[in-house]
């Protein structure tokens, strides 16, 4: 049977807390909540249960966010942290990660912002343990990601040995990266390839001059790519998936690409997302209901779906015995993104 992780939510506005308890009850780990209205109530709970995420408010009375962060961390290192705030601060946020907080993030106030904050969090609750450590594991591409999702602006400093590497991060966006005497993009994908190591999160330097101008969705995706090509062995065989997945990523516009087997036998395989199980039960799931709505309707086997949204374009479609969900730039046209999607299923059959 699976275990339920558990929550503990600290506010010292009661009203709050209820609304708080309410947008994680959507959570798709459906996690157990639970709230403390103090400090003092909050350290109790977690001394005499376990928990695997405290989720903490800044300004409070008596015993304050930031109190209560520095004794978790010494008490209960494993224990994953987010900082959930009104506080516009960047002196703030600066103290919270040196406290080793996972996550730092300002109230949502929007359904879309409210969406971004369950992702970053169903995330934290899934997370394995391995990667790169700043108190709590992580893998660098989640910390990038929770970076740019919240709308941060940060710099990022990884270490691997003798090697160090910097990412600056503005507003969600990545701006530049340092390895060595590679820069930009380079950088990046060289930072990317480090298996493991330690990183700080450093105050931001919002002067920094611009060097990578993609999304950084699309670099996470093209990293993704560069390490298959690498894992080529030297007789240059590749596995038979590897070299059309390395292709896709340099169709333009796409964001992350799932490919399944239709009849649910073998790996799916993805590129550019942090949960690819949860896209591919999505899609499953939307590939059955409107092949049953076709049946219904007489309309004949279903060839592609396409939804259009603020935030990305997502496209499945099925080819021979492959499904395909793919992310799309949400810049794009509905027929840019039709056009690139039949480029897509000529590469794989290629």
């Amino acid at each position: 049977m699976e275990v339920s992780h558990k929550v503990l939510l600290l506010d010292d506005d009661p009203d709050l807390l209820d609304m708080y308890k309410d947008i994680l009850s959507q959570l798709p780990s459906r996690p157990e909540i639970f709230t403390a209205t103090s400090g003092a109530r909050a350290m109790a709970m977690l001394e005499a249960d376990t928990f695997r995420l405290l989720i903490c408010d800044l300004r409070m009375p008596k015993m304050d966010g930031l109190q209560v962060l520095s004794i978790v961390r010494r008490k209960y290192p494993q224990l994953r942290t987010v900082v959930l705030t009104s506080v516009v601060d960047e002196q703030f946020r600066s103290r919270v990660y040196a406290l080793g907080v996972d996550l730092f993030w300002h109230k949502p106030g929007t359904e879309q912002e409210i969406k971004m904050f369950l992702e970053c969090i169903e995330s934290l609750l899934g997370r394995v343990e391995g990667g790169f450590r700043g108190v709590q594991s992580k893998s660098l591409v989640d910390i990038i990601q929770l970076e740019c999702l919240s709308q941060s602006s940060a710099l990022l400093r990884i270490t691997n040995g003798g090697l160090t590497g910097r990412i600056w991060i503005q507003n969600g966006e990545l701006i530049d990266a340092e390895a060595g005497e590679l820069a930009g993009e380079a950088a990046f994908q060289k930072i990317l390839s480090w298996r493991a190591g330690m990183f700080e999160t450093l105050p931001a330097e919002p002067n920094r001059p611009r060097k990578i101008s993609k999304p950084y969705s699309t670099l996470l995706l093209e990293s993704a790519q560069a390490l298959d090509e690498s894992r080529i062995t030297d007789d240059g065989a590749s596995s038979p998936s590897s070299v059309p997945m390395t292709e896709l990523a340099h169709v333009e516009g796409l964001e992350f690409v799932l490919t399944m087997k239709s009849d649910a036998t073998g790996k799916s395989e993805a590129r550019g997302l942090e949960n690819p199980e949860r896209m591919e039960a999505w899609a499953r799931q939307n590939l059955e209901r409107f092949r049953a709505l076709g049946e219904r309707l007489q309309a004949g086997p279903i060839e592609e779906i396409t939804g259009l949204g603020p935030q990305r374009h997502v496209a499945i479609a099925r080819q021979n015995d492959m499904e395909f969900c793919v992310g799309w730039r949400h810049s794009m046209t509905l027929q840019q993104v039709n056009d690139m999607m039949k480029k897509v299923l000529a590469l794989w059959a290629s």
